[in-house]
């Protein structure tokens, strides 16, 4: 694997059989995203379609779906769970002058095109592509192919992470385990699931993050957040977590420097059911009892990750509180068309900062910060808090643990009945009070309103910036309930100043 073209990277394979045909199909498929060209190149009768036909059933999860060659219509549609795909085919052009009847300009920008003979094109294709060329050895056999996967423009380091993963699972052990990708979140992070001889795997897939422009004293936001750069808060959670009883995944497998993990695979059964998705209240019960007991642990801000190195979690202090309500100004109000003077930021900001005081001075515990639904597994064959699975706790910080608590009973992508949170909260602070007869209840109360509604201003923000930076709109459908969760929060008495100024700055959604 090596180097290559002018602005390119490329890696050689040898395929063997058509298990080793599949095997690169899989890597491929597993790194497309919407809006990619990926051009299959090489001599008739090489493979080009027959790849191409493993590829698109693949991506459809569906062996069986009629995938004919494109070499007389040129061109054909797939309506694929992630995207919509174009398998065509340039045989037949007598010249790049041809393409422009075929309709390519007429396709949604996030549709990926599937392209067979892209010499026909000239120099008509586009500069950032990925491409697959496959050649025949018959000295070999009759089944076997060379395969060179090239990336080209923005592609090139795409094409060079394909070969580094396809790296790390041989190293692994489980080169011929079949992948599978699945949903990830609003993350840089992708997973895929990984099955061996009826045994499955995940491989966590989290590049490096890098660091975005400056917003404060020449920091990046990421920086001032706290949020994880690389794996290794992953890990020394993960371990944290497992050594005192909680379910967090074994890893079995880790490349901290390239950002790959294989770890447990805890299964797909939910703490939440049906269509919208609505909490299971014996689930949530678990879960608010696994809080109760973090909580009342005394914990390190020092974990180990591997001998001789270890990671210590940061402070959820208040730049890092205050520059994540900010995004509440900075993307949520402009949304809505709402231009905010400096002055009423700093009015906003002074409020907040009063309230947020008490959560600075309050005892530190272990923050996991994406203690919802989405990242919580129900294991009904294990026992007590351990029948909650934890996942995408990277970006945890040393702070107030009603924060976890907040995230959980005003879930962001789950209505949760305000009847049902307030039970919850009395279930917590009555197993609080069980432990330690001197707990503050009316204190933590304040500390979980105050959090809340800090969580669910960032959160507006956050929805709004993926959908304006990030082109990804679904998560506006969110909003309404993030709204009604913050009017909640922001009933408490102690936040009278900040209710005040959300009231006359901020209009109500439904109001758009």
């Amino acid at each position: 694997m090596f180097p290559a073209t002018p602005g390119g990277f490329s890696f050689t394979v040898q395929l063997a059989d058509e298990q080793a045909t599949r095997r690169l199909m899989a890597d491929i498929a597993a790194a497309i995203e919407p809006g990619d060209l990926i051009t299959l190149s090489g001599d008739l009768g090489a493979g080009k379609t027959t790849f191409a036909r493993a590829l698109i059933r693949h991506l459809a999860a569906n062996e069986s779906i009629e995938v004919p060659s494109p070499t007389f219509t040129l061109m054909q549609a797939y309506e694929l769970p992630r995207f919509t795909l174009v398998h065509a085919d340039l045989y037949r052009l007598s010249g790049p002058g041809e393409l422009g009847e075929l309709g390519f300009d007429d396709l949604p920008d996030s549709a990926v095109t599937l392209l067979e003979w892209p010499d026909r094109a000239g120099g008509h294709l586009p500069p950032n592509r990925l491409d697959v060329a496959l050649t025949l050895s018959p000295q070999q056999s009759e089944t076997f192919r060379n395969a060179r996967v090239t990336g080209y423009g923005s592609f090139a380091s795409r094409a060079e992470r394909i070969a580094l993963i396809r790296r790390f699972i041989e190293r692994s052990g489980f080169g011929a385990a079949e992948r599978r990708r699945i949903q990830g979140d609003a993350s840089t992070r992708s997973y895929e699931r990984l099955t061996l001889q009826g045994a499955s795997t995940l491989l966590m897939n989290s590049p490096r993050r890098p660091d975005g422009p400056p917003v404060h004293d020449g920091k990046p936001y990421s920086a001032i957040a706290h949020l994880a750069e690389d794996v290794t808060p992953f890990i020394a959670m993960a371990l944290a977590l497992r050594e005192r009883g909680f379910s967090a995944p074994a890893i079995f497998a880790a490349d901290r420097d390239a950002g790959l993990l294989l770890i447990e695979d805890l299964g797909n059964e939910l703490v939440v059911a049906g269509d919208p998705p609505a909490p299971i209240e014996a689930h949530y019960e678990v879960a608010v009892d696994l809080l109760a007991a973090l909580h009342r642990k005394p914990l390190p801000d020092l974990l180990a990750v591997e001998p001789g190195v270890d990671y210590r979690l940061p402070h959820y202090d208040m730049d890092a509180l205050l520059i994540e309500v900010e995004l509440l100004l900075d993307w949520y109000l402009p949304k809505l068309g709402v231009a905010i003077s400096g002055s009423k930021r700093e009015r906003y900001l002074a409020n907040w900062r009063e309230a947020l005081q008490p959560v600075v001075n309050a005892p530190a515990t272990w923050v996991l910060r994406d203690f919802h639904s989405p990242n919580l597994l129900w294991l009904p064959q294990r026992e007590g808090v351990a029948r909650i699975g934890l996942l995408d706790f990277q970006d945890a910080v040393m702070g107030a643990g009603a924060y976890d608590l907040a995230s959980l009973l005003q879930d962001a992508r789950v209505d949760v009945p305000e009847m049902t949170e307030i039970a919850l909260l009395s279930r917590y602070t009555r197993a609080r009070l069980k432990a330690e007869p001197g707990f503050d209840a009316p204190g933590f109360v304040r500390l979980y309103s105050t959090l809340a509604a800090q969580r669910a201003s960032k959160i507006l923000g956050i929805f709004a910036r993926l959908e304006r930076r990030d082109g990804k709109p679904q998560y506006l459908r969110h909003l309404p309930r993030v709204w009604a969760y913050l009017q909640r929060a922001l009933a408490h008495p102690s936040l009278k100043e900040l209710n005040a100024w959300y009231r006359v700055n901020v209009p109500p959604l439904k109001a758009l």
